[in-house]
C-alpha cells in the first residue's frame, strides 16, 4: 500500500504562503554566515527565508492572546533578525536553539509593550535587562540562571528583580485552553487549587446544596434564614408569617430529611 503525502496547507501571513517557505538544514546556514558577516545582504535573505518557518513554529505559542497573526510574525522576523546579528558561529550550538529565545522574547516585549495593564518605566526597565541578562547568562554557562546571578549581573538586589519580572507577566484568563486531545480541554482554572479551602469542605458543602435541593420551598426557606443568614426562629417567624413553634418543627423535619443525603 504506498504512502500518500500530503503537501503543507497553504496560509498567508503578510502575503507569504507559508506553503512554499524553504527550510535550510545547520549545515546550509553555516556556510551562508561568513557571507553574512562580509555583508552580503543576497546571503542574509535567503537565511532568513530559510528560518520564517521557525518564526512561524514560535507564533503558535501566541495564538489565543487575541493579536493579529500578521503582527506577531512580523515582530517574530525582528527577532529573528537579531539572532542572526547576535549568533556567534564559534559555538557549538544550532541557530535554531539560540534563535528560538531570541524571537520568543521580542514577541512578549510586543505582548508587554501592548499590554492594557500599565507598569511604570522604571519598572519595565528593569524587567527588559533582567530578560536580557537572563539571555546572556545561559548562552555564556549553558543553563538557566538563578535569580541571585540575574542580580548579581545588573548590580541590583533580588528583590528588584523579583518585583519587575512579576510586574510584566502576562495576565491570562482562567478559562484559557492549556490543553486539548481531540476531547474536552483542560484549562488554567481546572489547574489552580484554593488551598483557603480543603477538599472535604467543598465536598460537603456541595452535599448540603444536594441535600438543600430535595426539601420543600418553605422548609428551605427556613434552613436558609436559620443556618445561612443567622436569623432566630422568631424572625424567620414573623418573615414568613407562621408561629414560632411551626418554624421549629419545620425545621427538624427539614434537617432529618437532609442528613439522609449527607
Amino acid at each position: 500500500m504506498a504512502l500518500r503525502t500530503e503537501r503543507p496547507r497553504k496560509v498567508e501571513i503578510c502575503g507569504v504562503d507559508t506553503s512554499t517557505l524553504p527550510v535550510l538544514k545547520n549545515e546550509q546556514m553555516r556556510a551562508l554566515f561568513p557571507k553574512i558577516r562580509a555583508g552580503d545582504e543576497q546571503a542574509r535573505h535567503e537565511f532568513i527565508q530559510g528560518n520564517l518557518r521557525l518564526v512561524l513554529s514560535v507564533i503558535q505559542r501566541f495564538h489565543n492572546r487575541g493579536e493579529s497573526a500578521d503582527d506577531l510574525f512580523q515582530v517574530g522576523c525582528i527577532g529573528l533578525m537579531k539572532a542572526i546579528d547576535n549568533f556567534d558561529t564559534d559555538q557549538p550550538v544550532k541557530f535554531s536553539t539560540y534563535a528560538v529565545p531570541m524571537i520568543i522574547g521580542e514577541i512578549r516585549r510586543y505582548l508587554r509593550d501592548n499590554n492594557p495593564i500599565r507598569v511604570s518605566r522604571s519598572l519595565r526597565d528593569t524587567a527588559y535587562k533582567a530578560l536580557k541578562a537572563r539571555d546572556t547568562l545561559s548562552y555564556r554557562h549553558g543553563k538557566e540562571p538563578t535569580v541571585a546571578e540575574i542580580a548579581q549581573e545588573l548590580e541590583v538586589s533580588e528583590e528588584d528583580v523579583v518585583l519587575a519580572l512579576e510586574a510584566i507577566q502576562d495576565p491570562i484568563s482562567l478559562f484559557d485552553p492549556i490543553y486539548q486531545d481531540g476531547g474536552d480541554a483542560i484549562y488554567v482554572m481546572d489547574q489552580v487549587r484554593d488551598d483557603r479551602v480543603s477538599e472535604e469542605e467543598w465536598v460537603r458543602d456541595l452535599s448540603i446544596r444536594n441535600a438543600m435541593e430535595r426539601l420543600q420551598q418553605r422548609e428551605r426557606r427556613i434552613i436558609q434564614r436559620r443556618f445561612f443568614q443567622g436569623r432566630t426562629q422568631m424572625e424567620v417567624a414573623q418573615e414568613i408569617g407562621i408561629s414560632q413553634a411551626q418554624v421549629s418543627r419545620l425545621e427538624k423535619a427539614a434537617l432529618s430529611q437532609m442528613r439522609k443525603y449527607i
